[in-house]
């Protein structure tokens, strides 16, 4: 379909459309901070969204094709914040500057920088989806899930289906009624070497791995088998013993708690180095589109200011106000950082930095997200790029020695990821706009909204799940804390480049595994292979338990075993969107039921104070073999829903 095949004046910007966006946004915010927080990633919510907005819609009486667009656009904000938020923000704990999230300033940070990130895209949208087109896969799939919208019924059930039992299965947990275990784990010793299995239970990682494919997950949990399989075992058994510190603290430890120890101190650093290489080569591999994109926004600027005619489906928010706008949204966080410094010299070149890193970066999260999709999209990297290019500035304004430089850097790092998530978030939705003739600049309104929105709740969400569970580093307190991996790394960053002790010789063994692994992908680029090892994927399965990862690759496995029944070619990307339209909305389901129960969950635990307080009796808790049947249960509901083609929409040839 063209540009132009819906006519303007086709309702969009309703104001039924504008609620049911905000309020699906904030709950897909709640959801995506509490994934992120536990498995280090956040999941696209336009299709979820999109299939939401048209069976509500059509219960209110309707809906065109472009209000079902405009829903999902301020509602695929929830995934984009939250990513923001809690990638960056937590290291704020973790650092020890706060004790809790302050509404205001998390509000500000989070509002303003997604605010900044729909500024900073809509530049970009002519030359990335009009001038030359990327895939920007996840729009693609939202505009085919929009135009067969005529019968949302099935995808509805599904839905509702996968996400109830997702809730059970979570309430079920050892977060809650403590029937089945959260993983299944086990350790020993094989002479001097260490060995580790173990897989967590959660279905919303099984989702997880079921979107993000097979390649993806081969890729994460060869990561994870490079830490937990290769170099602790090699840790354990060769240098334990030039560490007497730790040698000392582990002496007489279980073989599972020996192997996190060694983990925690010494060997995710690995994945720290191997993010920075990955980093920096994002940046460098995308020079030249970068600089294209910048030059060509720049000429779709003055386009729009020199008064010609425009189509309403090629209308962008007008320039004029996007600059006054972009004064309005940098006053207050000007302040912000002066509040923290308390030096102006200080704090207008951390605006200026903030600023210029925002623009740069948002455009390189549209183009990753348009090669990728917003799912795969490296965040992290970027901002691990800004938090170190942010404090070699600092460290020449503050010295290395400053007890606020980490601050300052990680506040610098958490608007720009705020920005640049959003961004790459509002050029996806905008591809799936041009797609079903959408006016842009409703949409780039509509996701403006949306942002501030999920800004509003995030704090509330987030002192809610510190306050039950534990944010960072496990306690007596809170044994299972979420984990929050990136903004661990954040953390280790930023502290490390202001005179904090980190493990630099495993930071850099793990920056040259990095590089080793952008040498093979690069090799498999040339070689034309459809297999790619992402430097960032394997960076984050190094940095992440193994546990966490077997479920993200066995949901990999599913999807291929869906594409192997259905027979679909794998360079096909239009078919093998459409057949896994179906696992996609039940992986969906999944991910927001156990994330909202999840959420549930905390609150009598934060009224009561007591982490068990909704815990069955003993007879009641089962071992991990049950917790293990009900994954494999989970796991054929998944593959049974994804080969069912629905009626109305067949989904094999």
């Amino acid at each position: 379909m063209s540009a132009s095949a819906s006519p303007p004046a086709v309702p969009q910007l309703t104001v039924r459309a504008v609620v049911l966006s905000v309020i699906l946004a904030m709950i897909l915010a709640a959801a995506n901070a509490y994934l992120g927080l536990f498995a280090g990633l956040t999941i696209a919510t336009a299709i979820p969204a999109a299939v939401v907005s048209m069976a509500v819609l059509r219960v209110l009486g309707g809906g065109t094709i472009l209000e079902n667009n405009i829903v999902q656009t301020g509602a695929s904000a929830g995934s984009s914040i939250a990513a923001g938020v809690i990638f960056t923000i937590p290291a704020l704990i973790i650092l020890g500057y706060w004790q809790d999230f302050r509404y205001s300033w998390v509000l500000a940070i989070a509002g303003l920088g997604g605010l900044l990130g729909v500024l900073f895209s809509v530049p970009l949208r002519r030359t990335m989806i009009v001038e030359e087109p990327l895939a920007f896969p996840e729009g693609k799939a939202a505009a085919e899930v929009l135009k067969a919208g005529d019968n949302p019924g099935p995808g509805v059930r599904t839905l509702a289906f996968s996400g109830a039992l997702g809730a059970i299965i979570k309430l079920a947990a050892a977060s809650g009624l403590k029937i089945i275990p959260d993983a299944a784990i086990g350790a020993t010793f094989i002479g001097k070497f260490f060995a580790f299995m173990g897989a967590n239970l959660s279905p919303a990682l099984l989702g997880v791995g079921y979107i993000v494919g097979l390649n993806v997950g081969i890729v994460v949990v060869g990561g994870s088998i490079l830490s937990w399989q290769i170099a602790i075992p090699i840790y354990h058994a060769f240098f334990l013993d030039t560490d007497p510190v730790l040698a000392t603290k582990i002496a007489g430890a279980s073989a599972e708690d020996l192997g996190y120890a060694i983990w925690s101190a010494k060997i995710r650093y690995l994945g720290v180095g191997a993010m920075l290489t990955g980093g920096i080569w994002t940046l460098f591999s995308l020079r030249k589109s970068l600089a294209s994109g910048i030059k060509s926004g720049l000429a779709a600027a003055r386009k729009n200011t020199a008064g010609t005619v425009i189509a309403e489906t090629d209308r962008d928010l007008p320039m004029k106000w996007m600059l006054i706008a972009l004064v309005l949204f940098t006053i207050p966080l000007a302040l912000l950082y002066q509040a923290i410094v308390h030096d102006w010299l200080v704090s207008i070149p951390m605006t200026l930095i903030m600023i210029v890193a925002g623009f740069l970066f948002v455009s390189v999260s549209g183009y990753l997200a348009g090669l990728v999709g917003s799912s795969n999209n490296p965040v992290s990297g970027i901002t691990i790029a800004t938090i170190l290019f942010a404090s070699l500035v600092l460290i020449l304004l503050l010295g290395r020695d400053s007890p606020i430089g980490a601050v300052a850097a990680i506040m610098i790092g958490a608007v720009v990821c705020c920005a640049a998530s959003v961004g790459g978030d509002n050029l996806q939705d905008l591809k799936a706009g041009y797609l079903v003739g959408a006016t842009p600049w409703k949409q780039q309104l509509m996701l403006g909204i949306g942002a501030f929105s999920c800004a509003l709740v995030m704090a509330p969400v987030l002192n809610l799940l510190a306050a039950a569970y534990g944010i960072g580093a496990p306690t007596p307190e809170h044994p299972n804390a979420l984990a929050a991996p990136q903004a661990n790394l954040m953390a280790s960053v930023a502290k490390g480049m202001f005179g904090g002790e980190l493990p630099w010789n495993f930071i850099a063994i793990g920056a040259l595994i990095g590089a080793v692994i952008v040498a093979l992908d690069e090799t498999l680029k040339a070689r034309g292979s459809h297999f790619r090892v992402p430097v960032l994927g394997a960076a984050i399965g190094i940095y992440l338990p193994l546990e966490l990862m077997v479920p993200i690759f066995l949901g990999g496995l599913l999807a291929h075993l869906v594409e192997r029944f259905h027979k679909v070619d794998a360079q096909d990307e239009e078919a093998r969107d459409r057949i896994h339209r179906p696992g996609t909305l039940f992986s969906a389901g999944l991910i927001t039921g156990e994330a909202l129960m999840g959420i549930l969950i905390a609150i009598p635990i934060v009224v009561s104070g007591k982490g068990d307080i909704l815990a069955l009796p003993a007879q009641f808790q089962f071992g991990q073999f049950v917790g293990l049947v009900v994954l494999a249960v989970t796991a054929w509901l998944l593959y049974r829903a994804a080969t069912r083609p629905e009626p109305s929409a067949p989904l094999s040839r």
